[in-house]
């Protein structure tokens, strides 16, 4: 990249370190430059560490990267929580003098103190302003446009009134002026100057899926709010109103899953969102979905578990819950997205598959990727394909209107209520062909068959999985979800240093792909799954569904992978195959 700079910002929950970021963002993207971010912050209201980095370039990024260049650092916590990665080369700009440390000097890192704390104390009497001390500074030190970041604080504090946000242009201006009149800019970062603009949509991860539910059709949007899944609704709640739909808070999660397969039942697409604890709720009414065929998307915002757990924080521990949760037999899809871009896309297509299959599906995202922003290529809505289910939506005849007629895919003709001759029972009894209760043994063994047997060609008739690298590779890597950004980083540096190493990138999960990765991994000498839970929740499934028995490499910190962390699991492997005697 010609251009990669990340800035992490960092300090204690309430400090205004999130918005910053945010306002970097916006100035970065204003600038026509690429951004990934990542944030991490407590669940308490205020309190707690939190950070917000931002990964900046004019090519596309794939990761958020190992480290920072600059460091920001509001207190003494966030200097000691990330003074390992104050390598040579990097800068710090730290709270200070006033402040609550002082660091100590580390060779080959530039130091530039502000006195944030001081200077909204004393100087602006009102301690809130810190943060905006801090981004004077930062605009002072690295030519970050300030224009563009008093647009962004013009944008945020509108609702507020001119008299606040000239306060924080105040702000801004003293945190600028300091360092302008005290330091001498010794290191080499600066802010990319301006490029000609893009046509991209800058989103979030849950602002991509909200999006997408309403490009597939979604109308309707039963929740009960749960972090790190709420903020869907929030966005989603602007959105569907303008095209005729609405977002109705419930009870509890099982409320929300009731009400999302009562609006589908009636011929209205509608999904539900949560996350962990709420997906544990949810389990018995995901069976009445599979056995009455009634399409129903599920998006999981993985968290931190088990239980309360972190519920802010990153994890990939719900595969096994999403794949075989539930009493029975119970068939469903599970996808995965690893970006923004498929946070969009994979909602899309989350719909078309439970519309087309009539059967649960979920969507995996996490809390990282759920706050996680890219700008991303504007989609053509045109070119995008919308699946609607097979239904009955004129007069039929009763007397031969079969709802669950056993047909060689298993798909059958759904009625939708009002239309004449169409109506049937969908209820959480073993049914016949007509939709009445039956239960021979004949009628148990044909509707089982039936019910599965609609997602058996799945890997055949959907997209193939993109796999990248080396044909004979010394190791191939399987990833799904986030970990997908990471690995494909790391993919690239190993490649450029002359490594045979190649990687498969699943986005359906369940039922497993079994026919591609059996393919995949012919090809290669080793296979690796890297993901974040203590289990190896899908290397299991591949070892259950395959000849395959890949080499585990689990996280359960409540933070994503490094791309460095995986490239060095791949060299260790790679040494270990060298040391055999062929």
């Amino acid at each position: 990249m010609a251009i990669d700079l990340t800035i992490t910002i960092a300090g204690e929950g309430g400090e205004g370190v999130i918005s910053s970021g945010d306002f970097l963002m916006q100035a970065a993207t204003r600038a026509g430059m690429e951004v990934v971010t990542f944030k991490s912050f407590p669940s308490e209201i205020k309190g707690g560490y939190a950070l917000s980095q931002l990964r900046i370039s004019d090519e596309k990024i794939l990761s958020q990267g190992d480290g920072f260049n600059i460091l920001v650092a509001f207190n003494g916590e966030a200097y000691s929580i990330n003074k390992p990665l104050l390598t040579p080369g990097t800068v710090l700009v730290w709270d200070g003098p006033h402040g609550d440390f002082e660091p100590e000097p580390i060779p080959g890192v530039t130091m530039y103190n502000v006195p944030m704390t001081h200077i909204s104390k004393q100087e602006l009497k009102n301690p809130i302003a810190k943060n905006m001390v801090a981004m004077g500074s930062v605009a002072g030190l690295f030519g970050v446009p300030m224009e563009s970041l008093k647009a962004s604080v013009a944008a945020k504090f509108k609702r507020k009134g001119q008299d606040v946000i000239d306060f924080n242009y105040a702000a801004l201006q003293a945190g600028y002026d300091y360092v302008k009149q005290n330091h001498k800019k010794t290191d080499p970062f600066m802010f990319p100057p301006a490029r000609p603009a893009k046509d991209v949509i800058t989103l979030e991860g849950n602002q991509a899926i909200a999006l997408g539910a309403v490009v597939a059709g979604c109308r309707f949007y039963p929740v009960y709010p749960i972090t790190p899944a709420t903020s869907v609704g929030n966005y989603l709640s602007e959105l569907i109103l303008k095209v005729n739909g609405f977002v109705y808070q419930t009870e509890d999660e099982i409320a929300a899953i009731a009400a999302a397969i009562g609006a589908s039942y009636v011929g209205i697409k509608s999904f539900t969102a949560t996350s962990g604890p709420g997906v544990s709720l949810m389990t018995e009414l995901l069976g009445l979905a599979a056995m009455a065929e009634i399409p129903l998307v599920i998006v999981d915002v993985q968290r931190g578990g088990p239980s309360t757990g972190m519920p802010t924080k990153h994890e990939q521990s719900d595969l096994f819950i999403t794949a075989h949760g539930g009493h029975g037999d119970v068939p469903k899809i599970v996808l995965a997205a690893a970006d923004v871009e498929e946070c969009f896309y994979l909602t899309i297509e989350a719909f078309n598959l439970a519309e087309k299959y009539q059967t649960p599906v979920f969507l995996l995202s996490d809390a990282s990727l759920s706050l996680r922003v890219e700008a991303i290529k504007r989609p053509d809505l045109k070119s995008i394909r919308i699946v609607d289910r097979d239904a009955a939506r004129s007069a039929v005849d009763p007397k031969e209107f079969m709802r669950y007629k056993n047909t060689p895919s298993g798909i059958s003709t759904m009625g939708v209520p009002g239309v004449p001759g169409a109506a049937y029972a969908a209820t959480g009894l073993e049914h016949a062909e007509n939709s009445g209760p039956r239960t021979s043994v004949e009628t148990k063994t044909s509707m089982t068959e039936k019910r599965w047997r609609k997602i058996e060609r799945i890997e055949e008739e959907t997209a193939p999985i993109e796999r990248e690298g080396d044909a004979d590779a010394d190791v191939g890597i399987i990833s799904w979800g986030l970990t997908q950004t990471m690995v494909r980083e790391a993919v690239t540096r190993l490649r450029k240093k002359g490594h045979r190493v190649a990687a498969l990138y699943p986005k359906i999960l369940w039922p497993v792909p079994a026919k591609q990765i059996e393919a995949f991994a012919g090809g290669v000498k080793t296979v690796l799954v890297p993901e974040a839970n203590v289990q190896g929740q899908f290397a299991e499934l591949i070892r259950s569904k395959t000849s395959v028995v890949p080499v585990k490499q689990t996280l359960y910190r409540g933070e994503p992978f490094l791309p460095k962390e995986i490239e060095a699991k791949v060299e260790e492997l790679i040494n270990a195959n060298a040391a055999v005697p062929a």
